[in-house]
């Protein structure tokens, strides 16, 4: 064991992670004065930031993040929000069931719970304070739903995710998230219609299903974009790739020629978005190769495997400790960072005590969601209050009991493994 060159990665990593410098630079940075100190060549850094990249499947990051913006501006959020609201507005909290679902149709298109927040927030969460809800309450509510996008298919964190994985199918990961993403959304209703009754807060229109029709035929085009993705992987019509692909351009037919609500003007700016995305996961996805290959170099997922181990064989205590370690870095690091870190050091100790790769996937996703919605560094939480203007201490209490639900079922997917691997199973994805 080279005890100096984990020293000088672990150490100069975290000291430039403190000092401010991104996170991508320092993987880069740390894992450069490592191989250079361990003697190797310094073409191992091109050579492993290249190999992160280039592959077909990173192709499908690009696209949906691409079609989940073109979607998200080309009128698809009010569309969503009218359908939303004729299934479940005319119950009590009407408007929070209606942010709750919207939010399951919005993750199924962007994947992206900052753009869930942003387009749906913007819309619903002055609705909701004009009918009488707490603007905590509602902004609380609007941020935790847009956690259960980022489990519905199409998701680009999970494509980071098979790919840190070491390549694991995109096709069963998306299978694997979609029930716990559904699941969480009931969850979540159950605990609103709860405070709803409690508060008196009010009911919506009363359901028909004139509204309901009326509703679906407006917002079918924008919900087209699942179907293709959905149907299209686990018919095996299309990879993920090629699925991502195909829903770009039908996106953007919907939006410029099917609703209308986007030139090409409105386009150049979604193209810009979308690159300044791509940017920002593709060179911290690049960084996490070199800085990939120095830990499987010096050996530390073994370590971690023997250190945990020597801790317990408690399976259930060892799970534990994994969601409270992605819990306590949520609160500090960005998703993508989280996933392209930790997934090479803990996929060995998951495969020593028989856990599913695709189930963690499910699980990292969620626990690294929570962390979104927590101080000091949750991105989703500073947008919620910059919607609402709710300061972050107060939002961030409010939001809590909400975060209790998140957490509860973290731990029914974390240690009920039926949760996320019986829809793969059966369409024979596993």
């Amino acid at each position: 064991m080279n005890t100096t060159a984990i020293l000088i990665l672990l150490v100069s990593f975290a000291v430039m992670i403190v000092i401010g410098f991104h996170i991508s630079y320092s993987m880069m940075a740390a894992a450069a004065l490592t191989i250079l100190y361990l003697g190797l060549s310094p073409t191992q850094i091109i050579n492993t930031m290249v190999d992160g990249v280039d592959g077909f499947t990173f192709l499908a990051i690009p696209f949906f993040i691409l079609s989940g913006d073109i979607m998200a501006r080309g009128g698809i959020s009010d569309r969503l929000i009218l359908l939303a609201d004729a299934m479940v507005g005319w119950m009590r909290g009407g408007l929070a069931m209606v942010n709750i679902v919207a939010s399951i149709f919005f993750g199924g298109i962007s994947g992206s719970a900052s753009a869930d927040t942003a387009s749906l927030g913007a819309i619903l969460i002055p609705m909701m304070d004009k009918q009488g809800y707490d603007k905590e309450f509602a902004t609380a509510v609007t941020m935790t739903s847009s956690v259960q996008g980022m489990l519905i298919p199409p998701s680009h964190n999970m494509i980071i995710y098979a790919m840190a994985a070491g390549g694991i199918s995109v096709s069963a990961l998306f299978m694997a998230g979609l029930v716990p993403g559904v699941f969480l959304g009931v969850a979540l209703m159950v605990f609103c219609y709860y405070l709803s009754v409690k508060r008196n807060y009010p009911k919506g229109t009363p359901f028909t299903l004139k509204n309901l029709w009326a509703a679906i035929r407006k917002s079918i085009w924008g919900l087209g974009t699942v179907i293709i993705v959905v149907v299209g992987v686990v018919m095996g019509v299309f990879t993920a790739t090629e699925s991502a692909a195909i829903a770009c351009v039908y996106a953007l037919v919907v939006s410029m020629a099917g609703y209308r609500e986007m030139n090409g003007k409105d386009l150049f700016g979604v193209v810009k978005s979308s690159v300044k995305t791509l940017s920002t996961v593709l060179v911290l996805i690049a960084a996490s190769g070199p800085f990939g290959f120095c830990i499987t170099y010096l050996k530390i997922p073994e370590m971690v495997v023997n250190g945990m181990l020597g801790l317990t064989d408690s399976k259930f205590l060892i799970l534990l400790m994994i969601n409270l370690i992605i819990l306590v870095l949520g609160t500090i690091l960005g998703m993508a960072s989280i996933i392209v870190i930790v997934t090479p050091i803990l996929m060995p100790v998951l495969l020593s005590i028989g856990f599913s790769p695709i189930q963690f996937g499910a699980v990292l996703i969620l626990n690294c969601g929570i962390g979104l919605i927590t101080p000091p560094v949750g991105g989703v939480l500073f947008i919620g209050s910059g919607i609402s203007g709710v300061p972050i201490e107060r939002l961030f209490k409010h939001t809590l009991p909400l975060i209790g639900v998140m957490a509860v079922v973290l731990l029914m997917i974390t240690y009920i493994p039926e949760i996320t691997l019986t829809l793969p199973r059966i369409l024979g994805l596993l």
